[in-house]
C-alpha cells in the first residue's frame, strides 16, 4: 500500500491517479474539506478499482497520520502549504515543517513502511543568482523572499538530519510546475497565463531578468514515480526542467497562440505596490492575493537549476517549455478559461 498526502492538491492528486493506472493499491491521507475531484478517473469511492482508499485527517494530527500509514510501504509527503502569502504565517511552519515531523515519527511507530519520497521544493536550496545549482546547494539560511521559502528551507535540513540518521528518506526539488489541471497555488503558471490573456496583465512582469526552472507536471510524476522505484535512499534529486524567465514563458505563448507580444514591461515597482494592495484587499476579503509582495522578492532572484542527476540516476527526462506550453494553452482554452 502506497500513502499519498496532499492529494487533493494539484501535485498529489496527479501522483495519485498515475499510481492508480501503475496498478498500485493507493491510499490518500486528506482534511474531511478537502476537494477530492483532483483524484478523477471513475470518481472517488471506496471500494472501486479506479479509486483511492481515503484515509481523512491532518498532517499535523499524528494519530490520524499514524492511523493513516497502517500497513503502508511506501509515503509519499507531498502536503504542503505552497502560498507565497498567508495572513497567518505560523501556518507555514504547523504544516509545512510540522508535517514533516510528523511524517518521520510515523516512520518510527509503523513498521510497515520502507520508503519516504518527501517532495520539497527548489525554494529550500536558495536563489542562484548568475549560476546554475544542483543538488550539491544548501540554503544558506539567512535571507528569505517568503514564509513559504523559510519553512521549507528549515524542513529541508530536518529530512536531510533524518537521511544521515537513517531513514529511507528521498528527497525531491521540484522546478515551478505547470500543465493542464487544478488551477491551485501550485500551478502557477496556468493562473498567470489566464491573466495574461484575460488582459489584467498586459505587459511583461519586470525586465526578464527573473529566471526559474519550470517543470511540467506529466513530468515530474514520471520523476516521482522513479524515485520510489530507482532512487538512493538518503539522496536528493532536484526534477526541474528549462531555465527561463516569465518573459520567455509570454514570448513563447504568443508564438503557440499567434497573438502579439506584450509590448512593454511593467515595472517591479508597480508590481510591488499591486502586491500590497492585493494583500490589504486579500486580510479584508479573505480570498488569498495572486500577486503578494513577497512575490516580487522572489522575481527579484534567479532560481536556476540543473536535472542532470534525476536524468542520469531515474531517467528523468523533462520538455522543454515549447512543447509543454503548447500542449497547456489548447488545454486552458478548451475549458473556457483563456481565448486566442
Amino acid at each position: 500500500m502506497i500513502l499519498v498526502t496532499g492529494a487533493s492538491g494539484y501535485l498529489g492528486g496527479n501522483l495519485c491517479r498515475a499510481l492508480i493506472a501503475d496498478g498500485h493499491a493507493v491510499r490518500v491521507f486528506v482534511r474531511p474539506s478537502s476537494d477530492l475531484s483532483s483524484l478523477g478517473g471513475g470518481g472517488v469511492g471506496e471500494g472501486r478499482d479506479s479509486s483511492p482508499e481515503i484515509a481523512y485527517g491532518d498532517i499535523t494530527d499524528l494519530s490520524s497520520l499514524l492511523e493513516a500509514c497502517s500497513g503502508c510501504e511506501v509515503i509519499f509527503h507531498t502536503a504542503a502549504i505552497v502560498e507565497p502569502w498567508l495572513p497567518d504565517p505560523s501556518k507555514f511552519s504547523s504544516v509545512n515543517v510540522g508535517g514533516l515531523r510528523n511524517i518521520l515519527e510515523a516512520y518510527k511507530q509503523i513498521k510497515t513502511i520502507k520508503k519516504i519520497i518527501y517532495t520539497s521544493s527548489f525554494f529550500a536550496l536558495g536563489f542562484t543568482d548568475g549560476y546554475v545549482a544542483d543538488e550539491k546547494q544548501v540554503h544558506p539560511g539567512k535571507v528569505f523572499c517568503t514564509e513559504y521559502e523559510k519553512s521549507k528551507a528549515i524542513a529541508d535540513k530536518i529530512a536531510l538530519e533524518a537521511a544521515t540518521n537513517g531513514v529511507p528518506i528521498v528527497l525531491l526539488y521540484p522546478g515551478v510546475i505547470y500543465g493542464p489541471g487544478k488551477l491551485t497555488t501550485g500551478n502557477i503558471v496556468a493562473q498567470i497565463l489566464i491573466e495574461r490573456f484575460g488582459g489584467r496583465l498586459p505587459g511583461y512582469i519586470g525586465h526578464g531578468s527573473d529566471m526559474f526552472s519550470f517543470v511540467h507536471i506529466e513530468d515530474l510524476i514520471s520523476g516521482h514515480i522513479a524515485a520510489m522505484q530507482r532512487a538512493k535512499v538518503g539522496e536528493r534529486y532536484l526534477l526541474s526542467g528549462e531555465n527561463a524567465s516569465f518573459k520567455n514563458i509570454f514570448d513563447i505563448a504568443a508564438a503557440i497562440t499567434h497573438t502579439s507580444k506584450p509590448k512593454f514591461h511593467i515595472p517591479m515597482w508597480l508590481i510591488e505596490a499591486y502586491g500590497w494592495i492585493s494583500v490589504f484587499f486579500a486580510k479584508m476579503t479573505g480570498k488569498l492575493p495572486l500577486i503578494s509582495y513577497p512575490t516580487v522578492k522572489v522575481l527579484g532572484h534567479q532560481w536556476a537549476y540543473s536535472c542532470e542527476k534525476a536524468r542520469e540516476e531515474l531517467g528523468y527526462c523533462p520538455r522543454g517549455l515549447n512543447e509543454g506550453l503548447a500542449e497547456m494553452l489548447p488545454w486552458l482554452k478548451s475549458v473556457g478559461l483563456i481565448k486566442y
